[in-house]
């Protein structure tokens, strides 16, 4: 362990007078939990509680979502593939059920672009347990899907019991993970994810308008979606696409549904607005220097590949921390553009953004004695 504890090496770098935390701008939220990213730069604009699970209600669509969207994309499926309704998703989702529904008829065969629209836009529980069921037998083996998915995309935290969030212990997320879902189903699937914006869909000659109100409000909002659980409040997951700038913003825990309405337009508006963008190194400029084991020079310049932008308060005083984290020793040669270590800008206690470093020069193998002492230098740090 205190051998682990020497092999990973800090560097701070001081950047002046261009941060101030979000409290000290002036602005506030009644979410008990929040996670608003800025899309290109990847720039935490607000997080609260980011990272506590929470019941994922209706948001537990999303991951429903990504595992059909997926299925589509290797060619397991199609969107003409159709499924039958059967009476557990007809009388759990469906009409007999009172809860938000595409209104499928018992036994009637639906194809899986149209379940996906009565999903992601209509919010409807019978289009999850049919896709769930068709797909992999029953919901309870679906949701071994979503769990496996939600693995594979890199969410660690939250768990799913079920297709549609309906209640359950299981049912988790965190705020963080539905940014980082969000993200996913936008960016790997853009033909699919469009239906979040369709305004209305009709079925079994019922139209219903989309169920998040946001999409209609002209704020940019083009999905994807919010859910209610009983003790917790309401939350939800927005993408948003305005003034050339795109935002993720997950929050729960809100009082009303009116709340969740009010507060998320305030949220996009104060972010619109409160923020510009700043470039803090540009690409291929040099970062920091790296030890190298066994080398003909000692260091290696690390650089970042691409220029590193991140969107800061407009009236601000304080002062940014960059943290170069590597791990130690590098050993000799080395070549030029290998992937080594991180960049991560800090504004205050928060981590903004994490940017990869690179090489930037080669270094060739040193003599013997070079190599000599520096084997007695990591001797050295592995004993104390």
């Amino acid at each position: 362990m205190v051998r682990c504890l020497f092999r990973l090496f800090l560097v701070v770098l001081l950047l002046p007078q261009i941060a101030a935390a979000q409290e000290e701008a002036g602005f506030e939220t009644k979410a008990r939990q929040i996670y608003l990213v800025e899309a290109e730069t990847g720039t935490v604009l607000y997080a609260r509680g980011e990272d506590e699970p929470v019941p994922a209600a209706s948001l537990a669509k999303l991951m429903t979502v990504a595992v059909v969207f997926r299925a589509i994309s290797a060619g397991e499926i199609s969107l003409d593939t159709t499924y039958t309704v059967s009476e557990h998703a007809w009388r759990t989702g469906g009409a007999p059920s009172g809860t938000a529904t595409m209104f499928a008829a018992l036994k009637s065969s639906i194809r899986i672009d149209d379940l996906l629209r009565g999903v992601m836009i209509q919010n409807a529980n019978d289009g999850c347990i049919i896709l769930a069921e068709g797909l992999a037998g029953s919901e309870a083996a679906f949701a071994g899907r979503m769990n496996a998915e939600a693995r594979r995309i890199g969410l660690t935290v939250s768990t799913f019991a079920n297709a549609t969030g309906l209640p359950d212990p299981g049912n988790r997320v965190t705020m963080r993970e539905l940014v980082h879902l969000a993200r996913y189903l936008h960016d790997t699937f853009p033909a699919l994810y469009a239906r979040y914006s369709e305004p209305e869909f009709e079925w079994n000659r019922i139209l219903q308008r989309n169920k998040n109100p946001l999409v209609a409000m002209k704020i940019g909002v083009d999905g994807l979606g919010m859910g209610y659980a009983d003790g917790y409040g309401f939350g939800l997951v927005s993408s948003v696409n305005r003034d050339g700038r795109r935002l993720y913003l997950a929050m729960g825990g809100l009082e009303t549904d009116k709340a969740r309405i009010e507060e998320a337009r305030r949220v996009i508006d104060w972010a619109m607005t409160a923020f510009e963008r700043r470039t803090l190194f540009a690409a291929g400029e040099t970062i920091a220097e790296a030890s190298v084991y066994g080398g003909d020079v000692s260091h290696v310049p690390l650089m970042t590949p691409e220029k590193v932008d991140v969107f800061l308060p407009v009236d601000n005083g304080e002062r940014l921390s960059a943290r170069v984290v590597y791990t130690w020793p590098i050993r000799a040669p080395v070549k030029p553009g290998l992937p080594m270590g991180t960049l991560r800008i800090w504004n205050g206690e928060r981590l903004l953004r994490e940017v990869p470093l690179e090489t930037a020069a080669a270094v060739d193998v040193g003599t013997l004695k070079g190599r000599a002492l520096d084997a007695l230098q990591e001797l050295f740090f592995f004993w104390l």
